[in-house]
């Protein structure tokens, strides 16, 4: 659950910290990987006491110099503190993500299909929380079909990812694509978390739950910086996420370069006028 993600990634981060890197002495009989709660509260200024409290989500309310004093003592950089800093507001219920979950629309708001018709013709999609992918434009369609990416009639880019070994060769960083995917699931977190990873886990095997367990951190995205095309080769890619309402977000696939930009414009003439949606 999304109150506990505060706690579970500040032990996480801790734990990745080994006592040389901040000029601790290892010493003998360190059960704990990492740094011992001890060390990190002495390198920030506080108390265990109030460490234990946030790392066991009893205090989700820690003020700002406290946060940067953590932060400091983790050697955070800068996703790691931006993430650390969306926690925070997530904790108490000021995020831009719904605290304590968003509602679910059944079908895309007709204001979201006008957007997307209006991109054309630009690869962009509406995703749901749990990634699953919503409303697209045709562009998208003509860029990831290939790649088996919108098989099936609700296509689930975690499912795609982890499961699917197309995916491999169709993102050739397909590190960054599952960690972006694993990110996508912890800052789009609601009650429904805890019960929707542990069927991911179940499903998706260790290697998602390894992902999951050591919380890539940085700004919402999909992960496609590139995506091999069966008929134009190499297509590097920017991106652009928007919040949208209702746990929808809007996520627009931008040319990287002109190799690119050609390449979306010869698939854009090979792709009829519809847009795509489905319900979930």
């Amino acid at each position: 659950m999304i109150e506990g993600e505060l706690g579970s990634f500040l032990r996480a981060r801790r734990e990745a910290v080994q006592p040389e890197e901040v000029g601790l002495p290892r010493g003998e009989r360190r059960r704990t990987p990492g740094l011992r709660r001890a060390e990190l509260a002495t390198l920030a200024g506080i108390s265990v006491e109030y460490l234990t409290r946030l790392e066991q989500g009893r205090d989700r309310r820690p003020s700002t110099q406290v946060v940067a004093a953590v932060a400091d003592a983790l050697r955070l950089d800068a996703d790691d503190r931006l993430h650390l800093h969306h926690l925070v507001a997530l904790s108490q219920g000021t995020g831009l993500v719904c605290a304590r979950g968003c509602p679910e629309q059944e079908e895309v708001p007709a204001g979201l299909l006008a957007l997307l018709d209006r991109l054309e013709p630009t690869p962009a999609v509406v995703v749901r929380r749990h990634a699953e992918l919503a409303a697209w434009t045709d562009a998208f369609d003509g860029l990831v079909r290939p790649l088996g990416m919108l098989d099936g009639e609700a296509p689930q880019l975690l499912h795609y990812a982890f499961a699917d070994p197309r995916s491999r060769t169709a993102v050739p960083d397909w590190a960054a694509f599952a960690d972006a995917l694993v990110r996508w699931v912890h800052l789009q977190g609601g009650p429904d978390t805890a019960q929707l990873v542990g069927a991911l886990a179940a499903s998706l095997g260790p290697e998602f739950s390894t992902r999951y367990d050591a919380r890539p951190t940085g700004e919402p995205d999909l992960g496609l910086g590139a995506v091999l095309h069966p008929e134009v080769g190499l297509v590097r890619l920017t991106s652009e996420v928007l919040l949208a309402r209702d746990g929808l977000t809007v996520a627009v696939l931008l040319p990287a370069d002109g190799a690119a930009q050609a390449a979306l414009d010869r698939l854009a003439g090979w792709v009829p006028g519809a847009l795509r949606r489905i319900s979930s």
